[in-house]
């Protein structure tokens, strides 16, 4: 079946495009290239003739800003709800006209972040949410042109664990300054989560084969539809990096495992968030069979969980899933996530199996210094004494933690005692574990540590999780309540963008911005320290680090 979409000239309302006001003339049809971008001229187009790009499904009409070509909201795959409901990803249906693509697409459902006014949360993400359903299968691209030029691609997977996010809950995710500056294609996508993306109702019979791994099958659309489409937008589909930062760097370590992306992408880069195994499919089946019960339900009635609303059926899978950790402790991830199947992802641990059929890619892995920082909601705790930390450790680490607490002071003498906790806290012990386990393969490894600090709460951030994200993007500016912005920051963001571009063009981060970057070796650790002032340190952390194990 086919929709129909009549032409429409669109207006820069503010709805639509929260960074500016006011609106085009709809007589525009004139527009200057991301290359000479001029800041005093007309600052964005849209119009029937200006950015309209063909798919598979239809052509879709965007807009061009600053000189970027933005498309918003494309569809990749059908409305998840319904008898999709735990169904692999459907095509969606194609259109007649041109589709605009003008607004960001639908977050799948899940629960918010605090987004009230007094949430300091809010303040420093300031989280982008909108609408919120299951017709949630869509993607954005960010362009510099419209042409023949093969333009590398990274498709951006966001973070949240398995559970929430979409492809723009942070400004320092938008794509238009690393398209511009990098002279790439970017896309970020929304898949589904939580309950939805992961529920393993297997046990219900050969229909639910897949429905642990929707969630991920998702992205592998999404994928697809970049190798299909993403010429149209002047990318080149044989060159396609994954990356994405906590849960995303996780999904970017899963989708570097399923056969079913070999060709589909040819690096990646996963940031403070790394696997090397799936949830066990034992424990994931019985997850599912707990879903049923809660919901009173038998194997044979499990259809009846597709008509449910979905906000019922979430709270239904919520009780199950705690149902689950109160009696199983320490069994599983305790949750909904990426599921061990055998079928879409690989049993055991990834990488290693020799098998030709799973992908083989370089890979970047990056973490930050401080990816918990136990003081940023709590000032008290920057007073805090070296016998406070082994104290607070101790429910972690028992009677090692004093040990552990003098390692790192020995090895980072600089370290006052709140930052000693905060290192400890957010050791690199899963992100050098899952480096080391990918050298299995051929491809090379690259290990970066991101440390510049944010000034911001009286310098209390730090390095924190999620902050190296805009300085990858050139987003440092835009991100202003992660980085403080000015020059400092914008300085490390040009090395940090220019490694990531030269990394997707080539398979190999070393610009003349950075110091050499060497591989990385379990041997000797390499690691790209990057802070104000960038350099490479051998496991700069190993003689601490392994008092942890």
């Amino acid at each position: 079946m086919k929709t129909n979409f009549k032409p429409v000239l669109m207006c820069a309302a503010a709805a639509l495009l929260t960074a500016l006001s006011g609106c085009v003339g709809g007589g525009a049809k004139t527009s200057q290239s991301a290359d000479v971008y001029d800041p005093d001229a007309q600052q964005i187009f849209v119009g029937e003739e200006i950015a309209v790009a063909p798919t598979t499904y239809g052509k879709v009409r965007g807009f061009i800003l600053r000189g970027v070509y933005n498309f918003r909201g494309i569809p990749y795959g059908a409305p998840t709800g319904g008898e999709n409901r735990f169904m692999p990803p459907r095509p969606p249906e194609s259109w007649e006209g041109v589709r605009p693509a003008v607004a960001y697409g639908a977050s799948a459902p899940q629960t918010y972040y605090d987004r009230s006014p007094e949430s300091y949360g809010m303040f420093v993400d300031h989280w982008n949410y909108d609408l919120m359903s299951e017709d949630c299968l869509r993607l954005n691209v960010w362009t510099p042109a419209l042409d023949a030029t093969k333009r590398p691609v990274l498709v951006w997977l966001h973070g949240g664990g398995y559970a929430r996010g979409n492809g723009i809950e942070q400004d320092s995710y938008d794509g238009e300054n690393i398209a511009r500056f990098g002279d790439i294609v970017y896309v970020s996508i929304n898949h589904r989560l939580n309950s939805f993306g992961f529920s393993d109702l297997s046990a219900a019979g050969d229909k639910y084969r897949d429905s642990g791994n929707v969630g991920m099958l998702d992205i592998i659309a999404a994928l697809e539809w970049v190798n299909k489409n993403i010429a149209a937008f002047g990318g080149d589909p044989a060159n396609v990096t994954i990356m994405g930062q906590s849960g995303g760097g996780s999904k970017v370590s899963t989708i570097a495992a399923m056969p079913a992306a070999k060709g589909l992408v040819h690096k990646g880069v996963a940031l403070s968030g790394n696997s090397i195994a799936a949830t066990d499919k034992a424990y994931a089946r019985k997850l599912g069979e707990t879903i049923i019960a809660e919901a009173g339900l038998t194997p044979a009635r499990v259809d009846e969980l597709q008509q449910l609303p979905w906000e019922e059926y979430m709270a239904i899978a919520e009780r199950a899933a705690a149902r689950m950790r109160q009696e199983n402790p320490g069994a599983g991830r305790g949750g909904f996530s990426p599921v061990a199947d055998g079928i879409n992802i690989p049993e055991g641990t990834f990488y290693t199996s020799g098998s030709a059929a799973v992908p083989d890619i370089p890979m970047i892995f990056c973490s930050t210094f401080n990816e918990q920082s136990p003081s940023r909601n709590d000032a008290e705790l920057e007073k805090i004494t070296m016998e406070g930390v082994v104290e607070r450790l101790s429910a972690t680490y028992g009677d090692r933690a004093g040990e552990i607490v003098a390692a790192y002071s020995r090895q980072f003498p600089d370290l006052r005692p709140i930052e000693v906790l905060s290192f400890i806290s957010s050791n690199r012990r899963n992100v050098v574990r899952s480096a080391d386990t990918k050298l299995a393969q051929s491809s090379p490894v690259w290990m970066a540590w991101f440390g510049f600090q944010s000034p911001l709460f009286d310098g209390r951030q730090r390095a924190f999780h999620c902050a190296d994200i805009s300085y990858w993007f050139h987003n440092t500016d835009l991100m202003i309540t992660h980085t403080g912005g000015g020059k400092a920051p914008r300085d490390l963001a040009d090395k940090m963008s220019s490694a990531l571009v030269a990394f997707m063009r080539t398979g190999d981060p070393n610009t003349p911005e950075l110091p050499e970057w060497p591989r990385y070796t379990t041997e000797n650790g390499e690691t790209m320290v990057l802070n104000t002032v960038s350099e490479v340190k051998n496991d700069p952390d190993r003689a601490a680090r392994l008092t942890l194990q």
